[in-house]
């Protein structure tokens, strides 16, 4: 997606060789048209699929699941973190590390949101070490759900995240994929979406 690809050129700041901040326009302060043209992007990517829901874990990927979850008329489901006490049902459940902030909590979806009549795309902002999206598709297992693919809005192609994810066989389509930053430089994989 060469929109995206030119906006992290231009506003996206790479602080370390592994971190990459995006929140001038996609994870903190969010520019909407671009999140509506993710979410629209990523529906025609996965349109023949039957998708019935949209899953992503808070708090990142909410807007593009929801942009998302629009264009292709379904609801979307996000995995909450911390159980509230509101949800006092049955959940499906995966641990995940989260490499930004270097801790492990266990994530969560209402039994009642999943059913195994249910066709799911997971959509999350990054694709790094894999770690939440690998919990994202065990939740979906564990529901007997089938999960048709994953949506990446960025993918760190230089992390494990995609090879692990490969070896379940998930389709996943990444908007942009970068094969290698620095503070002075970015390299992307083109074409900026790909088949697994």
């Amino acid at each position: 997606m060469k929109e995206l690809q030119e906006r992290i050129m231009r506003d996206g700041k790479v602080l370390t060789e592994s971190v990459l901040k995006v929140d001038s326009f996609l994870n903190h302060q969010v520019d909407p048209q671009l999140t509506m043209n993710i979410g629209q992007t990523f529906a025609e990517l996965f349109k023949d699929e039957g998708i019935t829901k949209v899953l992503t874990i808070e708090a990142s990927g909410i807007h593009f699941a929801m942009a998302t979850a629009f264009a292709l008329g379904v609801p979307f489901i996000y995995a909450k973190k911390k159980k509230a006490i509101t949800l006092s049902e049955e959940v499906y459940a995966a641990p995940v590390h989260s490499f930004t902030r270097q801790e492990t909590y266990q994530i969560s979806v209402s039994r009642q949101y999943l059913s195994a009549e249910d066709r799911v795309l997971i959509v999350d902002d990054f694709l790094a070490t894999g770690a939440a999206l690998i919990g994202l598709t065990q939740i979906i297992k564990e529901s007997g759900a089938h999960t048709v693919g994953i949506g990446a809005v960025i993918e760190k192609s230089f992390q494990e995240g995609r090879g692990l994810l490969e070896q379940t066989g998930i389709r996943i389509e990444s908007l942009a994929r970068i094969k290698s930053m620095s503070v002075n430089h970015m390299e992307f994989i083109e074409p900026a979406t790909s088949r697994v």
